[in-house]
């Protein structure tokens, strides 16, 4: 055991493999020569090390350490559950972008090195037991998804969207900090235990103003990172300009990471266990204000999925598509969470990881240098010519939208099940149900195309290397197995809180 106050490596484990590889890809891309293959080897380097964390976060998982770092840092399961996804996000990305980066001739040194301190500041996110742990690795995924989404220079699309997502995530950032300020100036700690007990004490407080202005500013930071409406603006123009492993990587891997801290926040920091049963003459602070975030992010939820799913129904690129797609997804993670079913959350954020990479590798494939075909449209008629790459990408689309026996189905089924045991949210769990049958639409659309009609121009059967196949065996997998025998997860994610 280590004291709250002391510096525990082992706790940080992960972290600092990620770290260590970041710095090693660095290091090894600027001795290479420049007619070595770096991409292999960088990539590999970057593997080697996530599979490295993946083994350190399953040999912390039953270890019963105190949280350390003056209490900063706690091990938890729930802790451990996100790490995997994380993890997996990363290692899936660097087998799409070992062949991605050497097919545009990018720097893949400096990729894969962006991509391992973006990885280190989720898992800093999810280990995280004081605000300032929380923003220092929200800043780290954030300022290495500005860079990566603007990585192909040379793209007027893919720098505007690096531009956007860096000026918008700068003003949520802005959002976030102050809440925290003042949070801090409320409650006098940035610590969450500290947080919650100054909420629940008598006296506990300096402030109840600035307890709440401070809780809706953190709401609204989160509610960016997430992509929830109305707080979703960036998401298409930023989804579509950014090349497309790293638009996979930002619809899976930091959104996880976000919900996360979301979760510890306010499911932990700012949430009264008694609500529920509080009489109005018994209304406290605490109660008071989980009432209100409660009631604020009921609206978000069902707002997010309508206007994710409508918008959705009239989009021509499939990358936009699949951001009000993401959107609409955040939507239905908040339904768990406004259930306080933390397994369920955590269920579906894995199950829409792997989806969200395996869809994303595909249309990789498909748009070839540059994202030339990003269009529905560009899918008309390539069904039969390359198969087995053709059902395996109609695979991620049953699933995203939630047909039985796939991993998307058993997600929801998740959420909608928690959601449906509280007697207030039965109507959010039916609008909710609503837009995920209306989702099928949208869903279908490019399989549509891609079966039953012809293209104007003829269409080569892409080239799949290794890695992606690697991928690809991976995620359909997952998918397949989270759907059809989910119940060892759903076990092992019972006690992730």
């Amino acid at each position: 055991m280590q004291s709250d106050s002391g510096v525990s490596l082992l706790s940080i484990g992960p972290e600092l493999i990620t770290s260590l590889t970041g710095i090693a890809v660095m290091v090894i891309d600027s001795v290479l020569g420049r007619n070595e293959p770096k991409s292999r080897i960088t990539g590999f380097t970057a593997l080697w090390g996530t599979i490295a964390a993946i083994v350190s976060v399953i040999t912390l998982w039953d270890r019963n350490l105190a949280p350390s770092f003056n209490n900063m840092i706690k091990t938890s399961q729930f802790r451990f559950s996100f790490d995997l996804v994380f993890l997996v996000v990363a290692g899936l990305t660097v087998l799409v972008a070992i062949y991605w980066t050497q097919d545009e001739d990018l720097p893949s040194g400096e990729f894969f090195a962006l991509l391992m301190f973006a990885t280190t500041g989720m898992l800093l996110m999810a280990a995280a037991n004081d605000l300032v742990i929380i923003f220092l690795g929200l800043e780290t995924v954030s300022i290495t998804t500005y860079v990566l989404a603007g990585y192909r220079r040379t793209d007027s699309r893919s720098n505007e969207a690096s531009m956007k997502y860096f000026i918008l995530g700068s003003f949520s950032t802005a959002f976030l900090l102050y809440g925290i300020a003042l949070t801090y100036g409320a409650t006098k700690t940035t610590n969450l235990a500290g947080i919650q007990k100054a909420i629940h004490a008598a006296g506990g407080l300096t402030s109840e103003g600035l307890l709440f202005v401070g809780a809706a500013m953190m709401f609204i930071g989160f509610a960016f990172k997430v992509a929830t409406a109305p707080f979703h603006v960036w998401t298409p123009d930023v989804y579509e300009g950014a090349p497309s492993p790293v638009t996979g990587f930002m619809a899976s891997g930091p959104k996880a990471a976000a919900f996360a801290a979301f979760l510890l926040v306010f499911a932990v920091a700012f949430y009264d266990p008694a609500i529920s049963g509080a009489r109005p003459e018994d209304i406290t602070v605490a109660n008071n204000l989980t009432e209100h975030w409660i009631r604020a992010m009921t609206v978000v939820a069902v707002l997010t999925m309508t206007l994710g799913n409508v918008v959705a129904m009239v989009q021509n690129n499939i990358k936009r598509m699949l951001a009000y797609s993401s959107i609409a997804h955040a939507g239905y993670a908040l339904v768990g969470f406004l259930a306080g079913d933390w397994k369920s959350v955590v269920f579906y954020m894995m199950s829409y990881s792997i989806l969200t990479i395996g869809a994303f590798a595909v249309i990789t494939l498909i748009a070839r240098k540059d994202d030339r075909l990003t269009s529905i449209d560009d899918y008309a008629g390539i069904g039969f010519k390359s198969l087995g790459l053709s059902l395996t990408f109609a695979l991620f689309m049953a699933s995203l939208a939630g047909f039985p026996l796939t991993a998307g189905f058993m997600g929801k089924f998740l959420v909608f099940k928690a959601a449906w045991a509280k007697d207030n949210l039965h109507p959010v769990v039916i609008v909710a149900v609503l837009n995920s049958a209306a989702s099928v639409y949208y869903y279908l659309r490019p399989l549509v195309k891609m079966f039953f009609s012809e293209s104007e121009q003829t269409y080569e059967p892409a080239r799949i290397p290794v890695p992606i196949v690697v991928t690809l065996v991976i995620t359909v997998v997952g998918t397949l197995y989270l759907g059809i025998i989910p119940g060892t997860v759903v076990n092992l994610l019972s006690a992730a809180r």
